[in-house]
Protein backbone atom coordinates (compact mmCIF):
# COMPACT_ATOMS: atom_id res chain seq x y z
CA UNK A 1 0.00 0.00 0.00
CA UNK A 2 1.35 3.54 -0.77
CA UNK A 3 1.31 5.95 1.77
CA UNK A 4 2.63 9.09 0.25
CA UNK A 5 5.41 11.07 -0.07
CA UNK A 6 4.11 13.69 3.12
CA UNK A 7 2.84 10.35 5.07
CA UNK A 8 6.12 8.66 4.69
CA UNK A 9 7.78 11.90 6.05
CA UNK A 10 5.71 12.67 9.16
CA UNK A 11 6.20 8.74 9.87
CA UNK A 12 10.08 9.08 9.02
CA UNK A 13 10.40 12.01 11.82
CA UNK A 14 8.48 10.63 14.38
CA UNK A 15 10.05 7.16 14.52
CA UNK A 16 13.21 9.00 14.68
CA UNK A 17 12.19 11.05 17.31
CA UNK A 18 10.20 8.24 19.60
CA UNK A 19 13.72 6.37 19.14
CA UNK A 20 15.91 8.77 20.38
CA UNK A 21 14.01 10.64 23.15
CA UNK A 22 11.01 8.34 24.03
CA UNK A 23 12.61 4.79 23.70
CA UNK A 24 14.96 5.28 26.86
CA UNK A 25 11.94 6.70 28.80
CA UNK A 26 9.84 4.35 27.99
CA UNK A 27 10.13 1.88 31.04
CA UNK A 28 10.17 4.67 33.63
CA UNK A 29 7.14 6.17 32.18
CA UNK A 30 5.07 2.95 32.87
CA UNK A 31 7.14 2.62 36.48
CA UNK A 32 6.22 5.66 37.78
CA UNK A 33 2.79 6.10 35.78
CA UNK A 34 4.10 9.61 34.64
CA UNK A 35 3.03 11.35 31.54
CA UNK A 36 5.60 12.78 29.71
CA UNK A 37 4.39 16.26 29.11
CA UNK A 38 8.05 17.69 27.85
CA UNK A 39 7.36 14.33 25.06
CA UNK A 40 4.13 15.77 23.89
CA UNK A 41 5.97 19.61 23.08
CA UNK A 42 8.15 17.49 21.05
CA UNK A 43 5.45 15.85 18.98
CA UNK A 44 4.09 19.33 19.12
CA UNK A 45 7.57 20.47 17.48
CA UNK A 46 7.39 18.62 14.56
CA UNK A 47 3.84 18.92 14.18
CA UNK A 48 3.06 15.50 15.11
CA UNK A 49 0.09 17.29 17.09
CA UNK A 50 -2.08 18.77 15.32
CA UNK A 51 -1.82 16.28 11.85
CA UNK A 52 -5.50 16.79 11.94
CA UNK A 53 -5.70 20.58 12.08
CA UNK A 54 -5.86 22.89 9.05
CA UNK A 55 -2.42 24.51 8.24
CA UNK A 56 -4.19 27.85 9.07
CA UNK A 57 -5.23 26.91 12.52
CA UNK A 58 -1.24 25.55 13.32
CA UNK A 59 -1.70 22.30 12.18
CA UNK A 60 -0.45 20.21 9.36
CA UNK A 61 -3.41 19.54 7.50
CA UNK A 62 -2.83 15.64 7.21
CA UNK A 63 -5.18 12.97 7.56
CA UNK A 64 -6.83 9.67 9.57
CA UNK A 65 -3.98 7.47 8.31
CA UNK A 66 -0.89 9.84 8.85
CA UNK A 67 -2.79 10.18 12.71
CA UNK A 68 -2.59 6.18 12.43
CA UNK A 69 0.72 6.10 11.42
CA UNK A 70 1.79 8.37 14.15
CA UNK A 71 0.14 6.06 16.70
CA UNK A 72 2.07 2.89 15.46
CA UNK A 73 5.29 4.43 15.87
CA UNK A 74 4.88 5.76 18.89
CA UNK A 75 3.25 2.22 20.43
CA UNK A 76 6.71 0.45 19.37
CA UNK A 77 8.15 2.30 22.27
CA UNK A 78 5.12 3.08 24.93
CA UNK A 79 1.64 2.32 24.25
CA UNK A 80 0.63 4.43 27.15
CA UNK A 81 2.48 7.53 25.12
CA UNK A 82 0.62 6.49 21.57
CA UNK A 83 -2.90 6.31 23.49
CA UNK A 84 -2.46 9.72 25.33
CA UNK A 85 -1.24 10.98 21.47
CA UNK A 86 -4.83 9.54 20.11
CA UNK A 87 -6.78 11.29 22.59
CA UNK A 88 -5.19 14.50 22.13
CA UNK A 89 -4.38 14.34 18.73
CA UNK A 90 -7.71 12.21 17.09
CA UNK A 91 -10.45 12.61 19.74
CA UNK A 92 -10.04 16.52 20.82
CA UNK A 93 -8.34 18.26 18.03
CA UNK A 94 -9.59 15.76 15.60
CA UNK A 95 -13.23 16.98 16.67
CA UNK A 96 -12.29 20.32 17.23
CA UNK A 97 -10.96 20.82 13.45
CA UNK A 98 -14.50 18.31 11.89
CA UNK A 99 -17.18 19.56 13.85
CA UNK A 100 -16.26 22.95 15.21
CA UNK A 101 -16.62 27.20 13.82
CA UNK A 102 -13.79 29.09 12.81
CA UNK A 103 -13.71 31.51 15.43
CA UNK A 104 -13.83 28.04 17.76
CA UNK A 105 -10.93 26.53 15.77
CA UNK A 106 -8.83 29.79 16.50
CA UNK A 107 -9.56 30.11 19.88
CA UNK A 108 -8.39 26.26 20.53
CA UNK A 109 -6.33 24.54 17.90
CA UNK A 110 -3.18 26.46 18.10
CA UNK A 111 -2.33 25.84 21.56
CA UNK A 112 -3.50 22.39 21.32
CA UNK A 113 -1.13 21.82 18.33
CA UNK A 114 1.83 23.43 19.42
CA UNK A 115 1.70 21.29 22.87
CA UNK A 116 1.15 24.18 24.99
CA UNK A 117 -2.13 22.47 26.05
CA UNK A 118 -3.17 18.99 26.29
CA UNK A 119 -6.67 17.67 25.41
CA UNK A 120 -9.00 15.34 26.10
CA UNK A 121 -12.50 13.94 25.10
CA UNK A 122 -15.31 13.24 27.56
CA UNK A 123 -17.73 11.06 26.64
CA UNK A 124 -17.91 7.77 28.80
CA UNK A 125 -19.61 7.70 32.61
CA UNK A 126 -19.78 5.22 34.95
CA UNK A 127 -23.17 3.96 33.93
CA UNK A 128 -23.52 4.48 30.20
CA UNK A 129 -20.07 2.59 29.26
CA UNK A 130 -20.35 0.39 26.40
CA UNK A 131 -24.29 2.04 26.17
CA UNK A 132 -22.43 5.46 25.48
CA UNK A 133 -25.59 7.53 24.65
CA UNK A 134 -27.25 6.75 28.34
CA UNK A 135 -25.35 9.71 29.73
CA UNK A 136 -26.91 11.38 32.66
CA UNK A 137 -24.52 14.29 32.34
CA UNK A 138 -26.92 17.81 31.77
CA UNK A 139 -26.26 20.98 30.08
CA UNK A 140 -29.05 23.45 31.06
CA UNK A 141 -28.82 26.98 29.25
CA UNK A 142 -29.48 30.34 31.20
CA UNK A 143 -29.23 32.94 29.28
CA UNK A 144 -26.05 33.22 27.63
CA UNK A 145 -24.32 29.93 29.61
CA UNK A 146 -25.19 26.55 29.43
CA UNK A 147 -24.79 25.35 33.56
CA UNK A 148 -22.94 21.78 33.17
CA UNK A 149 -23.99 18.79 35.58
CA UNK A 150 -22.33 15.20 35.80
CA UNK A 151 -19.41 13.50 35.81
CA UNK A 152 -17.33 11.53 33.10
CA UNK A 153 -14.96 8.56 34.00
CA UNK A 154 -11.88 6.41 32.35
CA UNK A 155 -11.27 9.82 30.07
CA UNK A 156 -7.75 9.22 29.15
CA UNK A 157 -5.72 12.77 29.39
CA UNK A 158 -8.67 13.94 32.04
CA UNK A 159 -5.82 14.97 34.47
CA UNK A 160 -3.64 17.00 32.26
CA UNK A 161 -5.85 18.07 29.68
CA UNK A 162 -6.79 22.22 29.51
CA UNK A 163 -9.53 21.36 26.85
CA UNK A 164 -12.06 19.27 27.24
CA UNK A 165 -14.99 17.77 24.69
CA UNK A 166 -17.67 17.20 26.70
CA UNK A 167 -20.96 15.37 25.63
CA UNK A 168 -24.36 16.38 27.49
CA UNK A 169 -27.89 15.91 27.59
CA UNK A 170 -29.85 19.39 26.52
CA UNK A 171 -32.82 17.42 26.32
CA UNK A 172 -33.27 14.79 28.34
CA UNK A 173 -36.76 13.69 27.03
CA UNK A 174 -35.52 13.36 23.11
CA UNK A 175 -33.03 10.60 23.98
CA UNK A 176 -29.69 10.23 21.96
CA UNK A 177 -31.38 13.06 19.71
CA UNK A 178 -30.77 15.60 22.39
CA UNK A 179 -27.30 15.06 23.03
CA UNK A 180 -25.30 18.70 22.73
CA UNK A 181 -21.38 18.72 22.74
CA UNK A 182 -19.37 22.01 24.58
CA UNK A 183 -15.63 23.32 24.74
CA UNK A 184 -14.39 23.25 28.19
CA UNK A 185 -11.58 24.79 29.77
CA UNK A 186 -10.06 22.98 32.60
CA UNK A 187 -10.18 26.33 34.69
CA UNK A 188 -13.95 26.81 34.73
CA UNK A 189 -14.96 26.89 38.20
CA UNK A 190 -16.87 23.48 39.40
CA UNK A 191 -14.45 21.66 37.49
CA UNK A 192 -12.54 19.35 39.13
CA UNK A 193 -10.39 16.17 38.13
CA UNK A 194 -11.36 13.35 40.92
CA UNK A 195 -8.84 10.66 41.31
CA UNK A 196 -6.38 9.31 38.74
CA UNK A 197 -7.17 5.72 38.04
CA UNK A 198 -4.67 3.20 38.72
CA UNK A 199 -4.34 0.66 35.21
CA UNK A 200 -2.94 -2.67 35.00
CA UNK A 201 -1.21 -1.35 31.81
CA UNK A 202 -1.08 1.60 29.63
CA UNK A 203 0.48 3.43 32.87
CA UNK A 204 2.06 6.98 32.11
CA UNK A 205 -1.10 7.26 29.81
CA UNK A 206 -3.56 8.94 32.89
CA UNK A 207 -7.34 7.91 33.02
CA UNK A 208 -9.06 9.89 35.14
CA UNK A 209 -12.53 11.23 36.95
CA UNK A 210 -13.69 14.12 36.08
CA UNK A 211 -16.63 16.19 37.91
CA UNK A 212 -18.57 19.47 36.78
CA UNK A 213 -20.39 20.83 39.42
CA UNK A 214 -22.67 24.07 38.16
CA UNK A 215 -19.65 24.49 35.58
CA UNK A 216 -20.35 27.46 33.28
CA UNK A 217 -19.99 27.03 30.09
CA UNK A 218 -20.76 30.22 27.55
CA UNK A 219 -23.02 29.32 24.59
CA UNK A 220 -20.11 30.50 21.98
CA UNK A 221 -18.55 27.80 23.79
CA UNK A 222 -21.24 24.60 22.37
CA UNK A 223 -19.97 22.83 19.61
CA UNK A 224 -22.49 22.61 16.31
CA UNK A 225 -25.97 23.19 16.92
CA UNK A 226 -28.16 22.25 20.28
CA UNK A 227 -29.58 19.02 20.56
CA UNK A 228 -27.28 17.85 17.26
CA UNK A 229 -24.38 15.93 18.61
CA UNK A 230 -24.90 12.64 18.44
CA UNK A 231 -23.99 12.22 14.62
CA UNK A 232 -20.28 14.17 16.27
CA UNK A 233 -20.42 11.05 19.15
CA UNK A 234 -21.14 8.34 16.44
CA UNK A 235 -18.49 9.75 13.79
CA UNK A 236 -16.21 9.77 16.46
CA UNK A 237 -16.67 6.51 17.52
CA UNK A 238 -15.98 5.38 14.14
CA UNK A 239 -12.61 7.19 13.30
CA UNK A 240 -11.39 6.73 17.11
CA UNK A 241 -12.29 2.92 16.45
CA UNK A 242 -10.17 3.06 13.23
CA UNK A 243 -7.06 5.41 14.26
CA UNK A 244 -6.94 3.99 17.69
CA UNK A 245 -6.26 0.45 16.44
CA UNK A 246 -2.68 1.14 15.18
CA UNK A 247 -1.33 1.54 18.50
CA UNK A 248 -2.34 -2.54 18.35
CA UNK A 249 -0.53 -2.93 15.55
CA UNK A 250 2.50 -0.49 17.32
CA UNK A 251 2.45 -2.77 19.98
CA UNK A 252 2.77 -6.26 17.83
CA UNK A 253 5.55 -5.12 15.79
CA UNK A 254 7.00 -4.42 18.95
CA UNK A 255 6.45 -7.99 20.56
CA UNK A 256 7.93 -9.56 17.25
CA UNK A 257 10.78 -7.10 16.84
CA UNK A 258 11.59 -8.44 20.60
CA UNK A 259 10.87 -12.01 19.99
CA UNK A 260 12.81 -12.38 16.62
CA UNK A 261 16.09 -10.65 18.69
CA UNK A 262 15.86 -12.96 21.64
CA UNK A 263 15.21 -15.93 19.47
CA UNK A 264 18.32 -15.64 17.79
CA UNK A 265 20.15 -14.91 20.53
CA UNK A 266 18.74 -17.54 23.29
CA UNK A 267 20.40 -20.33 23.43
CA UNK A 268 19.26 -24.10 24.77
CA UNK A 269 20.55 -27.79 24.03
CA UNK A 270 23.15 -25.83 22.14
CA UNK A 271 21.63 -23.86 19.19
CA UNK A 272 19.20 -20.95 19.06
CA UNK A 273 15.76 -21.72 19.99
CA UNK A 274 14.74 -20.05 16.65
CA UNK A 275 15.96 -23.49 15.41
CA UNK A 276 13.13 -25.14 16.82
CA UNK A 277 10.02 -25.62 15.36
CA UNK A 278 7.22 -24.22 17.85
CA UNK A 279 9.30 -20.70 17.90
CA UNK A 280 9.21 -20.97 14.53
CA UNK A 281 5.67 -21.46 14.27
CA UNK A 282 4.52 -18.75 17.08
CA UNK A 283 6.95 -16.01 14.97
CA UNK A 284 5.14 -17.16 11.64
CA UNK A 285 1.42 -16.56 13.49
CA UNK A 286 2.46 -13.24 15.03
CA UNK A 287 4.43 -12.11 11.61
CA UNK A 288 1.07 -13.00 9.77
CA UNK A 289 -1.30 -11.26 11.84
CA UNK A 290 0.56 -8.18 12.24
CA UNK A 291 1.11 -7.92 8.23
CA UNK A 292 -3.14 -8.42 8.49
CA UNK A 293 -3.83 -6.35 11.10
CA UNK A 294 -1.99 -3.43 9.72
CA UNK A 295 -3.55 -3.76 6.21
CA UNK A 296 -7.13 -4.08 7.94
CA UNK A 297 -6.38 -0.76 9.97
CA UNK A 298 -4.65 1.64 7.23
CA UNK A 299 -7.75 0.40 4.89
CA UNK A 300 -10.13 1.51 7.73
CA UNK A 301 -8.91 4.99 7.79
CA UNK A 302 -8.83 5.38 4.47
CA UNK A 303 -12.16 4.87 4.37
CA UNK A 304 -13.31 6.83 7.45
CA UNK A 305 -11.20 9.73 5.20
CA UNK A 306 -13.43 9.19 2.55
CA UNK A 307 -16.79 8.75 3.77
CA UNK A 308 -19.20 7.91 6.79
CA UNK A 309 -22.15 5.48 7.22
CA UNK A 310 -22.42 1.46 7.88
CA UNK A 311 -19.65 0.67 5.85
CA UNK A 312 -17.17 3.02 7.43
CA UNK A 313 -18.61 1.76 10.72
CA UNK A 314 -18.30 -1.75 10.09
CA UNK A 315 -14.74 -1.70 8.88
CA UNK A 316 -13.83 0.46 11.67
CA UNK A 317 -14.96 -1.59 14.14
CA UNK A 318 -13.22 -4.93 12.29
CA UNK A 319 -9.93 -3.10 12.31
CA UNK A 320 -10.24 -2.42 15.91
CA UNK A 321 -11.61 -5.67 16.71
CA UNK A 322 -8.84 -7.80 15.07
CA UNK A 323 -5.74 -5.48 15.86
CA UNK A 324 -6.62 -5.41 19.11
CA UNK A 325 -7.11 -9.32 20.00
CA UNK A 326 -3.75 -10.14 17.57
CA UNK A 327 -1.80 -7.67 19.26
CA UNK A 328 -2.60 -8.80 22.78
CA UNK A 329 -1.76 -12.60 21.19
CA UNK A 330 1.36 -11.31 19.76
CA UNK A 331 2.34 -9.50 23.31
CA UNK A 332 1.34 -13.23 25.00
CA UNK A 333 3.15 -14.62 22.17
CA UNK A 334 6.63 -12.59 23.24
CA UNK A 335 6.04 -13.62 26.50
CA UNK A 336 6.25 -17.24 25.78
CA UNK A 337 8.92 -17.15 23.47
CA UNK A 338 11.17 -15.33 26.12
CA UNK A 339 9.85 -17.23 28.82
CA UNK A 340 10.99 -16.66 32.52
CA UNK A 341 12.66 -13.35 31.72
CA UNK A 342 9.82 -12.28 29.24
CA UNK A 343 7.45 -12.37 32.61
CA UNK A 344 9.97 -10.03 34.18
CA UNK A 345 10.44 -6.00 33.90
CA UNK A 346 13.99 -6.86 32.52
CA UNK A 347 12.38 -7.09 28.99
CA UNK A 348 9.64 -5.07 27.45
CA UNK A 349 7.60 -7.60 26.48
CA UNK A 350 5.31 -7.94 30.04
CA UNK A 351 4.57 -3.96 29.52
CA UNK A 352 3.59 -4.78 25.64
CA UNK A 353 1.57 -7.50 27.13
CA UNK A 354 0.09 -5.57 29.97
CA UNK A 355 -1.06 -2.52 27.58
CA UNK A 356 -2.58 -4.27 24.26
CA UNK A 357 -5.03 -6.07 26.73
CA UNK A 358 -6.03 -2.19 27.19
CA UNK A 359 -7.17 -2.02 23.61
CA UNK A 360 -9.62 -5.08 23.46
CA UNK A 361 -11.43 -2.88 26.09
CA UNK A 362 -11.30 0.62 25.78
CA UNK A 363 -13.32 2.95 23.03
CA UNK A 364 -15.88 -0.37 22.50
CA UNK A 365 -15.11 -3.72 23.81
CA UNK A 366 -14.55 -6.55 21.62
CA UNK A 367 -17.80 -8.09 22.04
CA UNK A 368 -19.64 -4.21 20.53
CA UNK A 369 -17.17 -4.34 17.89
CA UNK A 370 -18.77 -7.77 16.97
CA UNK A 371 -22.20 -6.47 17.18
CA UNK A 372 -21.66 -3.18 15.32
CA UNK A 373 -20.39 -5.97 12.95
CA UNK A 374 -23.43 -8.21 12.50
CA UNK A 375 -26.13 -5.39 12.50
CA UNK A 376 -24.27 -3.55 10.38
CA UNK A 377 -24.21 -6.89 7.46
CA UNK A 378 -27.66 -7.30 8.47
CA UNK A 379 -29.29 -4.04 8.25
Amino acid sequence: MELGHERELIRATVRRLAEAELAPQAAAIDAEDRFPRDFFRRLGEVGALGVLAPEEYGGTGSDYLTAALVMEELARHSGSVALSYGAHAVLCVGAIARDCSDTQKRRFLPRLCSGEAIGAWALTESGSGSDALAMRSRAVKRAEDYVLEGSKTFITNGSEAGTIVVYARTDPEAGSQGISAFLVDADSEGFSCGRTLEKMGMRGSPTAELRFDAVKVPVENRIGAENEAVRMVMRGLDVERATLAAISVGLAQAALDHALVYAREREQFGRPISDFQMVQKMLADMYTELAAARLLVYEATRRCMDSSGPECSALASAAKLFASESGTRAGLAAVQILGGYGYTRDYPVERIARDAKLMEIGAGTSEIQRLVIARRLLS
